[in-house]
């Protein structure tokens, strides 16, 4: 049972851009709370949430890692408890990100003071937006040169929301970076130590006293809009209570009409503790948000779950782990009633019953068992077996299913091969493990060449999964070129009849169907429609159909990539009293589908990346020119400090190891990001290419 009140619980992850910073801002909150007691740098590899060896290597985070702390808020008595997720900024790691914000209650989005909003920072606060997640902004890094708090601002009102409101404000900017000011009091904390620990509270610098002004009256007009009273108290000229403003802030956060905006440099221990107060004062408790929604199994009704703990069980396991020392952990939040060690629960996605072994709080790699956990909370079960991502865990005698996590496609791929024979059965085993823990890691065998193949979602992303299976795994393996994950599609529509009629004395075989093909719009991927009238397929048949289909489009006709994009309606056909059969009929469409998509005018997609390139500015020309011979089309350049930022859209074929490229171009001074855009028909000569080798 959880010890403190819901109302005192902030679930909450930290996201953003790689390299704004999150994981600093993860460190030095674990040290002012108490957590650790010696900072850790993120670039010397001593960070405690990047605990795989990958990530102090790389210097990057890979893993969403969990963890909790304890906080009192300046001036209040009750103290706060934070379960906070550290999750990636770099998009191959997005499946990180989604999983994450399905479970928490508020966000934190961390900007980089110098580049401002970057493309992650868009996806994630446009997945946050999708989950009804609110969020705090904190412009970081205000220390560095170039940092610009105000043109940080105006990029957040440019590309995100115009509803962000500074409730803070920097004093000094660059070296000169020195406090910060709260718009609500009007004054100005200086941080006097170099840990942030030592912190004067003064008047406003005078030159910044008109400023102060300005964003206090923006700031008071967007908050009195939420609330009669406080407008009516404004317009009569009266001066506002604090309090009464931030309670209403709070509510207009929880429903995601204002996003404060709040600034520092974790890096330099400034703004921290301010934005710790910021999470307790303004982010929601499992009690400010909506019951949870699900689906009770037996009748497929709606029905919800408060945040409770006399309400029967509901959580969601959100993320599959394996661990060197415990074995298989499942990462769980729990939405209603409690969780006990020892205890049976149900599955309700898999439908198996479930014993729970050990629970424990995780503390980024360090574990703390516990013997339960209560509505609202975060932990992991050890050792749980037939449990993956996305599943639902209630209440054996109150079944509910929850929503799922849905994961991008995977668009990269190579070809793995275990080096010597007892390599290979360990990498079966590996991949098992690695597939189970990342649902965005994909591994098929190619039926033409015996070959493995590994799918993800980026180089850097394959790169890690094979580092893992040498390290964890101990398989060494040789590794192919990476290949781009194309789809087939049609573009026009076609009607064309399934027919498989078998005798063999005896019964025989009998299906008959005729299916519609309509292309549909780009992303849209699959949809069956069964549209027979009358008795001419009994209802039985029509499942094995939509198998044959579903199965016939695994593999298309121009290449063998599997088909996307696609309508198919089942409109009439026939069937046989005795001979027709399940195995019949998906026969008879997996022919029909084969047949008429090549009457459909099919066509060969690729994935297109959106590509953002930041080069110093006399290597402009140079980097157009060159994104141009990769058949990128140019969206714009803008000015980002001293350097050019290059916005392009790129087919993935082409920027295979740009990075590399990239640097020997500019000196090593250009750096570029990248993230999946959409699928798009590749241009004549590349499909000509691709059949033509495939016909070969």
């Amino acid at each position: 049972m959880s010890e403190i009140p819901l109302k005192q619980i902030r679930n909450i992850g930290i996201i953003a851009h790689i390299d704004a910073g999150k994981t600093t801002v993860t460190e030095r909150v674990l040290y002012y709370t108490g957590k650790k007691h010696k900072v850790g740098e993120v670039h010397k590899g001593e960070a405690e949430m990047d605990w795989m060896e990958q990530e102090k290597e790389r210097g990057v985070t890979i893993t969403a890692a969990a963890t909790t702390v304890f906080w009192t808020p300046k001036n209040k008595k009750e103290q706060v408890k934070i379960n906070i997720i550290d999750t990636p900024g770099h998009i191959d790691f997005t499946a990180e990100v989604q999983r994450s914000l399905r479970v928490l209650d508020g966000g934190v989005v961390v900007f980089d003071g110098v580049a401002g909003v970057e493309p992650q920072s868009e996806t994630v606060w446009h997945q946050a937006e999708k989950f009804k997640i609110p969020l705090i902004a904190f412009i970081n890094k205000l220390d560095r040169t170039g940092a610009d708090f105000y043109s940080d601002l105006d990029s957040i009102h440019e590309r995100l929301t115009k509803n962000a409101y500074p409730i803070q404000l920097p004093v000094g900017t660059e070296a000169d970076f020195k406090g910060i000011i709260d718009l609500f009091t009007r004054r100005a904390q200086i941080y006097l130590d170099e840990m942030g620990k030592e912190i004067k509270d003064e008047e406003i610098p005078a030159e910044l006293k008109d400023k102060t002004e300005e964003y206090r009256h923006k700031l008071i007009e967007a908050i009195v809009e939420h609330d009669d009273q406080l407008m009516e108290q404004y317009l009569e000229g009266k001066e506002l209570a604090i309090d009464d403003l931030k309670k209403v802030l709070r509510q207009a956060v929880i429903k995601g009409k204002i996003v404060p905006v709040l600034c520092g440099s974790a890096l330099k221990n400034k703004g921290i503790q301010a934005m710790l107060d910021a999470v307790c004062e303004y982010l929601p408790s499992p009690l400010d948000v909506p019951p949870v929604e699900g689906i009770v199994p037996s009748t497929k009704e709606k029905t919800t779950r408060r945040a409770d703990e006399n309400e029967p069980l509901a959580a969601l396991a959100f993320k599959i782990a394996t661990d060197p020392y415990m074995g298989r952990l499942c990462y769980f939040r729990v939405y209603s009633g409690v969780i006990t060690a020892g205890s049976y629960i149900l599955n309700t996605t898999t439908n198996h019953k479930e014993r729970i072994g050990r629970i424990v709080r995780i503390h980024a790699n360090r574990r703390e068992e516990v013997e339960s956990v209560g509505a609202g909370d975060i932990a992991a079960i050890v050792g749980i077996k037939n449990t993956s991502t996305g599943d639902t865990l209630c209440d054996i005698d109150h079944p509910i299913i929850l929503e799922s996590i849905t994961f991008p496609e995977p668009v990269v791929s190579v070809a793995i091969e275990p080096k010597t024979k007892s390599d290979q059965e360990k990498m079966g085993i590996g991949i098992a493990k690695l597939v189970e823990e990342d649902p965005t890691f994909k591994v098929r065998s190619d039926e033409e060449t015996g070959q493995t193949i590994i799918s993800g979602m980026g180089e850097l992303h394959l790169e890690i999964i094979v580092d893992r299976l040498s390290r964890e795994f101990n398989i060494s393996a040789n590794v192919g070129q990476p290949q781009v994950a194309y789809k087939e599609t049609i573009t026009a529509e076609t009607k064309i009849e399934g027919k498989y009629i078998h005798q063999s004395g005896g019964r025989g075989q009998y299906g008959h169907c005729y299916l519609k093909l309509e292309p549909l719009e780009r992303g849209k991927g699959f949809e069956f429609v069964d549209a027979i009238k009358g008795a001419s397929i009994p209802r039985e048949y029509i499942p094995a159909i939509k198998k044959g289909v579903i199965e016939a489009m695994s593999g298309g006709v121009l290449a063998g990539y599997p088909v996307i994009d696609m309508k198919v309606t089942v409109y009439d056909g026939s069937y046989h009293e005795v001979d027709s059969s399940e195995a019949a009929f998906k026969i008879a469409a997996a022919r029909a589908i084969r047949e008429g998509v090549k009457n459909a005018k099919p066509a060969i997609l690729e994935p297109i990346m959106k590509i953002e390139v930041v080069v110093p500015e006399k290597f402009l020309g140079e980097i157009i020119g060159d994104l141009n011979s990769r058949r990128s089309q140019i969206q714009g350049t803008k000015t980002r400090g001293q350097m050019k930022l290059v916005e392009a859209i790129s087919p993935l074929a082409e920027i295979f190891g740009y990075t590399t490229a990239l640097r020997s171009m500019t000196e090593g001074r250009g750096s570029s990001t990248m993230e999946f855009f959409h699928y798009a028909p590749v241009p004549r000569k590349v499909q000509e290419k691709l059949t033509g080798e495939e016909n070969k």
